[in-house]
């Protein structure tokens, strides 16, 4: 396997100045995992942690800016920050701060906006663009980042015009080629056919739907929050043997809503999916939602041959799980997700 660390290298490295940087522990270490959750279910928008582990005075980064905002916590040791005036407000994920490296480094020369020295317990919260750079004292430094980020309004107008893409695709004369020996090298053989595309656009964009828009920017940022892993061995033996004792789980971390039945179906929505169930099943799915956890006996509204049939469908489709059956039962350990998972 090519892609294991090596342990002799980090020494190396780290005695010779680097920092250590630990990716994701919002998907690795619990403790994390279950902080992070909930902060991104208060918050509304999606989170990560890192850690970063400095030798004695040594800086991490040079100064730099982030596209999401950042929980900065010390755990060990101190470091002292520096931090900037942004020279662009509120970047983008498609406007890192290397597109303007030169501009970083200007402003970097300028008197700080803050600089301190964040010892264990110390927090320092740093909105997306602010310039910052931090370099370790005579001690090693560890500490937190908790990354915020940040849904924008940028993108709902992503959303937009995903959802104008699909609506414009139906319209014939958008699919059109354009004439055979065409010269794309000349913008005014092209100008008419990109001036009709423009016009047609405008148009599609008075169909969209702003619901529509807004459930895309939903499933797309509910995308970003992994839900618990399953052990798919285990729970499919536990979904045929499901009886009215068993317990239901809600799967954790996965983001759920239910909506109003029409024309006889209910839909489920859950993370980036749509579960389309019979519509007298919301009070049984309901109750689940709002409990966590039931028996299927206890599912409320159905007799006990659809509470078997609704568990069942819940379980295999992975919106909730039995306890007690873990990657254990399917042979091996559950692996968290990432390199060689």
């Amino acid at each position: 396997m090519a892609d294991q660390v090596s342990s002799d290298a980090v020494l190396r490295l780290f005695a010779d100045g680097s920092t250590v940087v630990l990716q994701g522990l919002h998907r690795l270490w619990p403790p994390l995992i279950e902080f992070a959750d909930q902060l991104a279910a208060d918050l509304g928008h999606p989170t990560q942690v890192n850690a970063y582990v400095t030798p004695p005075s040594s800086r991490g980064f040079s100064p730099h800016y982030d596209v999401h905002d950042v929980f900065v916590l010390q755990v060990a040791g101190e470091k002292h920050w520096t931090i900037h005036e942004p020279v662009l407000t509120d970047p983008l994920r498609t406007q890192p701060w290397t597109d303007r490296a030169a501009a970083v480094a200007a402003a970097a020369e300028h008197a700080p906006v803050i600089d301190a020295v964040l010892r264990p317990g110390d927090a320092l919260y740093l909105p997306r663009g602010y310039l910052h750079s931090a370099t370790a004292l005579g001690a090693i430094s560890a500490h937190l980042t908790v990354g915020i980020h940040s849904v924008t309004r940028w993108a709902a107008a992503e959303s937009a015009l995903d959802l104008v893409r699909v609506l414009a695709a139906e319209d014939p004369e958008l699919r059109r080629s354009l004439p055979l020996g065409v010269d794309l090298a000349d913008p005014a053989a092209v100008a008419d056919d990109v001036a009709a595309v423009v016009t047609a656009l405008k148009g599609w964009l008075d169909h969209v739907d702003p619901a529509e828009v807004a459930d895309r920017l939903r499933s797309r940022t509910w995308a970003q929050v992994r839900p618990e892993p399953v052990a798919p061995l285990a729970q499919a033996t536990a979904a045929a043997a499901l009886s009215p004792d068993t317990v239901l789980r809600l799967r954790r971390r996965l983001r759920c809503r239910l909506r109003e039945a029409v024309e006889g179906r209910v839909t489920l929505v859950a993370g980036r999916r749509s579960l389309e169930l019979p519509a007298e099943t919301r009070p049984a799915v309901a109750g689940l939602l709002a409990a966590g956890e039931l028996k299927v006996a206890d599912l409320p509204g159905l007799d006990a041959a659809d509470q078997l049939t609704l568990a069942r469908r819940l379980v295999t489709e992975s919106i909730a799980t039995v306890p007690g059956a873990t990657a254990e039962d399917d042979g091996g350990r559950e692996r968290a997700p990432g390199n060689g998972s």
